[in-house]
């Protein structure tokens, strides 16, 4: 009942009209640059960034629509899911423009979440990320979604995509595309939102040119100028 009250309320809310300090994205994620980006929201009840020294860095900005979303989505899930946690990466530059190693994040919206994950006892907890692990982009998994004691929280990405797409609808925010290991979907379909996933979510269907089985990438969409 919390979780549908909770994600009743974000459906609810308004499309607000375009704040007078947003930012203004220009080109795509793969050619472009963004004026205004703000930092996502460096940490709260169930999340946290992947790495303090790339949030100091400057390597989590994105389009204030994008950074509002964000927060909302992880606001709506720590009242309808207290119990999961949470880690985001990295999303892109102040100005957006090239961010190695990434081929896109340029024009500030685009976003990778880590996997959330649960330990051989079952409980959910953070993915551990540290430089011995490049902040956790070179943890690999299985086709199983297992790594050593940990295993993918399929049901925990399945509703933190919900989450999003509802609090992307309230901020005037489209969801363009996710990137997952496509040898992930079927298990993401088997989730009690597996029939939603299908009909909302568009997933690239095609390998990336790396395996994102250890973080998703989400592409959101919103007007931007042309460069």
């Amino acid at each position: 009942m919390k979780r549908i009250c909770a994600l009743l309320i974000l459906a609810l809310l308004p499309i607000p009209a375009a704040h007078a300090d947003d930012s203004t994205c220009y080109g795509t994620p793969a050619k472009g640059r963004l004026e205004g980006g703000v930092p996502i929201e460096r940490s709260g009840k169930n999340f946290a960034p992947y790495s303090e020294l790339g949030v100091s860095l400057g390597r989590t900005h994105v389009h204030s629509r994008v950074a509002r979303v964000v927060s909302a989505a992880y606001a709506a899930l720590a009242a309808s899911r207290p119990e999961l946690t949470f880690v985001y990466g990295e999303s892109g530059w102040p100005s957006g423009g090239s961010i190695k190693p990434h081929r896109t994040h340029q024009n500030g919206l685009a976003v990778d979440f880590m996997v959330p994950v649960r330990d051989a006892e079952g409980r959910a907890v953070a993915l551990p990320t540290s430089v011995t692990n490049k902040f956790g982009y070179a943890i690999e998994f299985d086709r199983n979604g297992r790594h050593g004691e940990l295993t993918i929280d399929f049901e925990a990405i399945a509703e933190h995509l919900h989450a999003i797409d509802v609090a992307a609808r309230a901020n005037g925010v489209g969801v363009a595309r996710v990137i997952l290991d496509p040898t992930y979907l079927p298990k993401l379909h088997a989730t009690a939102r597996g029939a939603w996933l299908r009909e909302h979510v568009t997933f690239m269907r095609g390998q990336a040119w790396v395996r994102h089985d250890e973080h998703y990438h989400i592409d959101f969409s919103v007007p931007c100028k042309a460069l």
